[in-house]
């Protein structure tokens, strides 16, 4: 396999959401070798937390938006250049590898700059004058390498920085007139001239048709500070030459550049790159360091994100960006919901208290052995779903399951629910959104969205205290989620009871109509209500329906 295939369960993740995703992308990674990880779509809350640390499992990392990403698509590594290699070696790069933008980078990896086969085009045509090489601060060693030449004598480190290039044709007398200090001297093997060029100060000789230089001369050029550089080439093709040699910095665009991470989604980044005439775009990694280079017709081939979803099947409960991902599985004992896929996908949806037990389920069938760390977390997350077998979604299956999973994990089932939920219930010292948002769900019936949210407490007191927090609270939740209806559930665990806060107009009378509660109630207790799934979301659905009948 070449990607990664995520495993996550829904946003607001419960102890069921994330043990789920960690089991079975455990699972799948045994079963196929593949890439498989499992992912969190929100925050953990301290039930799970707690589970986590129990059994000395690491918590998934965060992944809020499943778009597809520039990370996703096929990335070409070019490599970066230093700014100060020629033009000639540039091109030749170019060439070589078929590229016509190259990233110049410093020796840390990052971005100086870009120089494109237009801009050494450019560089070519344009009349520069006879300075243009010493402008740029030219290195001795690019006018070596682009003449193909041989150092005599100076040294390879040096810079050209001042003076000017020409052509020796004169008579020594006459050249007296033209050389001056600093300038750069193409000439062949006559000696007088190339003794007038070290005698009037010039930086460097270039000397031509491969001629030998006497050791005179190069002892007096040693002398006088003077390199001689001895080039194959005769003395129009070094003169044409040259030039090649500046450094391409001179050349480079280092202004403006238009960069792209990684991390970036490709629906952003696509419109910019249309308005711009750039044939390629350099890529940064998270750290800030180049990675490679993207071009428009890159975009055609990105791949979108596999992902499998456990605990869920409703795109109002999924990660952002999942209708641009590819969904390859869907393990879930919710009802069916508004998800639709572009082709057809595995999809295992049972009538369980908890998607764990139907995970457990598929370790059994494919005679995978459940090490007690995975048992542990499995086991938690049926006792958290069913509130310990209390729940009506429980059945039989999952008490026989999470019995079987609590003896390989080596856990008393009652005493480690006492902790896990005491844990989970620690809420007094939060935050009304932290609690609001520790397990809040949305979903549709017809054209109404609507929102729930539940606590669950092993006492009375700290559900009260939760209470006078909520309260003011849910006007605020109500206007930002822009939903019909918002509802909570303040879940007693052990009375096996729910008290209803609510916000919406009608909310209050679908609460009245849906349980069948005398029309001047005032506080909503639902007794024997604990389970959102199975008895508050069925019975608000089937009074909706009724409504619009």
């Amino acid at each position: 396999m070449d990607k990664e295939i995520y495993v996550i369960g829904h946003i607001n993740p419960d102890t069921d959401s994330i043990c789920s995703a960690i089991a079975y992308a455990k699972l799948k990674r045994i079963l196929t070798g593949g890439e498989y990880k499992a992912k969190r779509a929100g925050q953990i809350n301290s039930e799970t937390r707690f589970v986590l640390e129990r059994f000395g499992i690491p918590a998934p990392s965060y992944l809020s938006d499943i778009r597809t990403q520039v990370k996703d698509i096929e990335i070409r590594r070019t490599e970066g250049v230093g700014k100060g290699i020629s033009l000639k070696t540039a091109w030749s790069y170019m060439r070589k590898n078929n590229v016509v933008t190259l990233p110049i980078v410093d020796s840390l990896n990052h971005l100086e700059g870009l120089i494109t086969i237009g801009d050494i085009a450019k560089s070519y045509m344009d009349v520069y004058d006879s300075r243009i090489l010493t402008k740029a601060g030219t290195p001795c060693i690019n006018v070596i390498e682009t003449l193909e030449g041989e150092l005599i004598a100076g040294s390879s480190e040096d810079n050209f920085s001042e003076g000017k290039v020409l052509i020796a044709a004169a008579n020594p007398d006459l050249m007296e007139n033209y050389i001056e200090k600093g300038d750069i001297v193409i000439l062949g093997n006559r000696y007088e001239s190339q003794l007038c060029a070290i005698e009037m100060s010039a930086k460097c000789i270039v000397v031509c048709d491969g001629a030998k230089v006497s050791k005179t001369i190069i002892k007096l050029a040693q002398n006088n500070e003077c390199t001689i550089i001895s080039t194959p080439f005769d003395t129009f093709t070094a003169a044409r030459l040259i030039n090649q040699s500046i450094p391409i910095r001179f050349f480079m665009t280092n202004q403006d550049l238009i960069t792209f991470s990684t991390e970036d989604y490709i629906e952003d980044i696509r419109g910019i790159m249309a308005k711009k005439r750039h044939r390629d775009f350099p890529i940064l990694n998270k750290d800030g360091f180049y990675s490679g280079m993207i071009s428009r017709r890159n975009l055609l081939d990105a791949r979108r994100k596999k992902v499998i979803l456990v605990d869920h099947n409703e795109k109002s409960q999924a990660v952002d960006g999942l209708e641009d991902a590819e969904i390859m599985e869907i393990i879930d004992h919710h009802r069916l919901g508004s998800l639709e896929t572009i082709s057809p996908v595995f999809f295992r949806n049972q009538p369980l208290g908890c998607t764990a037990t139907i995970i457990y389920q598929m370790y059994r069938e494919n005679g995978i052995e459940v090490e007690p760390q995975i048992a542990g977390l499995l086991c938690s997350a049926i006792l958290s779903d069913t509130l310990v077998y209390r729940s009506p979604t429980c059945t039989e299956i999952d008490r026989t399951l999470a019995e079987e999973l609590a003896v390989i994990a080596e856990i008393q089932v009652e005493e480690y629910a006492k902790e896990m939920f005491a844990a989970g219930s620690n809420l007094t010292s939060k935050s009304p959104e932290e609690i609001f948002y520790q397990d809040f769900k949305k979903f549709t019936a017809g054209d109404l969205i609507f929102g729930v949210g539940q606590i669950n407490s092993m006492n009375k007191e700290e559900l009260d205290s939760i209470k006078e927090k909520l309260v003011p609270y849910m006007e605020k939740a109500f206007r930002d989620h822009g939903v019909g209806m918002l509802f909570f559930m303040l879940t007693n665990i052990m009375e096996s009871s729910t008290e209803l806060l609510y916000q919406g107009t009608g909310a209050k009378e679908l609460l009245l109509n849906a349980f069948k509660l005398d029309q001047d109630t005032e506080i909503i207790y639902l007794k024997g209500v604990v389970s959102r799934k199975k008895q508050l979301i069925p019975a608000l659905m089937v009074t909706l329906q009724q409504d619009n009948v």
